[in-house]
């Protein structure tokens, strides 16, 4: 007899709540075949079988309170039991990309493998099929990506599970799919014959651009994407990802080269315009993450009672300090010293004096955070997200800018896991990389507070009876009324300015 545990929920998490059995006494299991769902207030954790047999007994029911190590089960070993193919879910990867379960059938010509939708996520159980790399028939390597799927929080890359041949195209681009279905069928083995495709099977109109050389290295989905509908190989771009991967912006640039080392060429004459205008719109469908980006910020205005105060600070000793040290800060920590880590300090400093910038409200309770996730919003070419860097107030300079570059770079390239985007307790906003003077940022719900940066620019200002030109920047707090009152919200702005202002504050916790 075999017991199944609670496994480690991860750090500072000590119990769950059992969610979902999939399996029954007296039902037979295989090995790593899932037999329950544990949810935490962070993260949902399937729970595998450890041998092939038979589920004897469950200890813990649904809807039971359980602690790390608890006993959920036992299972009789046995012979090993055949996986179901409708009930079993995806193993979740440690990775943020997770890959499909394959169900295997025998067939003629090698094994008949199923490309299932992995597990997206808690809370997400359906997702939208963006881009097929693929088509029916394509050979494909094990691991090679297949598609990419979209929910209305992170992209969701598909692998292939082994090696072979596309046979079946089963959920088109733009098909909406559940967590655990169905999206194609493969042939394994290097020399399995393709069948032809079903008739109401959608295969995307080219596959994915290779690089010689560099099979080894996925370029990014968005890339890929480009240069199909661009007909560029990737050949004829110079990847800047890690080990030589391909970005979207690496297209953009080969796109742009390739038309200034070519002005001779004229564009095609264009049509006559048509004097009705809908025959020159163009409707495209939202994305989802588009959709939920909108759904989410229109919830916040008419859920919370959002009002915005206004400072400016002067940006003369934060930008010596970071001239005199970023040479010798890049030197020893391998990161360079941006303004970032300086406003995530300030704000951190300022949110421990003012923590009810730092809460938010749960019913008829306000839950003060005595720590802060700090979110860093980032624009993407697919819209928004909002990265968390936990514990921000515990770590230092080196560390914030690492984490702001590691995030950012994940989030462009559309790996952001859930996990990586939930929890945060407050926002940085910083709108002057896009030349912004001034705005209003709108509160990322739950949160009650969320800063805007702005430009910097060069402005006269009095200071000692004199007219001095200072490098200068709006500063924009945006709130909730319903917990923070304008004395709260101004001091925190105060604060947050004058740490800027005189960085040897921060040092020295005043």
């Amino acid at each position: 007899m075999t017991e199944v545990r609670v496994p480690t929920l991860g750090e500072s998490v000590t119990e769950a709540t059992v969610a979902t059995w999939f399996k029954k006494p007296g039902d037979s299991v295989a090995v790593d075949e899932m037999l329950c769902e544990l949810e935490t207030d962070k993260v949902t954790v399937e729970v595998p079988s450890p041998v092939a047999g038979t589920l004897s007994e469950i200890v813990a029911d649904e809807g039971e309170t359980v602690g790390v190590d608890a006993l959920l089960a036992q299972v009789s070993e046995g012979d090993a039991a055949p996986a179901p193919k409708k009930d079993s879910k995806a193993k979740p990867e440690e990775t943020d990309t997770a890959k499909a379960t394959p169900d295997t059938a025998k067939s003629g010509s090698g094994d008949a493998l199923d490309i299932m939708v992995p597990t997206l996520g808690e809370s997400v159980t359906e997702a939208t099929v963006s881009t097929w790399f693929k088509k029916a028939g394509d050979t494909i390597a094990a691991d090679e990506m297949l598609c990419e799927l979209e929910t209305d929080k992170v992209s969701v890359e598909v692998p292939a599970p082994a090696a072979g041949t596309l046979t079946e195209i089963l959920a088109g681009e733009g098909d909406t799919v559940e967590a655990g279905g169905k999206l194609a069928i493969m042939t394994q083995g290097e020399g399995a014959a393709a069948s032809a495709p079903a008739a109401d099977s959608k295969p995307a109109d080219s596959p994915a651009p290779q690089g010689s050389g560099r099979t080894d290295v996925e370029n990014a989905p968005s890339a890929n994407k480009l240069m199909a509908e661009k007909n560029l190989s990737a050949d004829q771009v110079t990847g800047t990802g890690r080990d030589g991967r391909i970005m979207k912006e690496d297209v953009q640039k080969a796109l742009q080269a390739s038309t200034q080392a070519a002005p001779e060429a004229k564009a095609p004459p264009r049509a006559p315009v048509p004097a009705d205008d809908a025959a020159r719109e163009e409707r495209v469908k939202m994305t989802r993450l588009r959709q939920t980006i909108a759904r989410r910020l229109k919830d916040s205005q008419n859920t919370a009672a959002m009002l915005t105060t206004y400072n400016e600070v002067d940006m003369t000793e934060v930008m010596a300090l970071r001239n005199e040290y970023k040479d010798l800060f890049l030197k020893k920590h391998g990161v360079k010293l941006g303004f970032m880590s300086f406003f995530t300090k300030a704000c951190c400093h300022a949110l421990k004096e003012v923590p009810e910038v730092n809460a938010e409200i749960d019913g008829t309770d306000i839950v003060y955070k005595n720590y802060v996730h700090m979110g860093i919003a980032a624009g993407t070419p697919t819209g928004l997200v909002v990265p968390v860097i936990r514990d921000a107030d515990s770590m230092s300079f080196a560390a914030i800018e690492k984490a702001i570059a590691e995030k950012g770079a994940r989030a462009r390239d559309g790996k952001l896991s859930m996990a990586e985007m939930q929890g945060g307790s407050f926002t940085i906003s910083n709108g002057g990389v896009y030349g912004s003077l001034m705005s209003s940022p709108i509160l990322n719900p739950p949160q009650s507070g969320i800063l805007g940066m702005h430009k910097i620019q060069d402005r006269p200002m009095a200071i000692g009876g004199e007219v001095v030109i200072r490098p200068m920047m709006y500063l924009a707090l945006s709130y909730d009324h319903r917990i923070v009152d304008g004395k709260g919200a101004v001091t925190f702005l105060v604060r947050v300015k004058e740490a800027l202002e005189d960085p040897r504050r921060l040092l020295m916790d005043l």
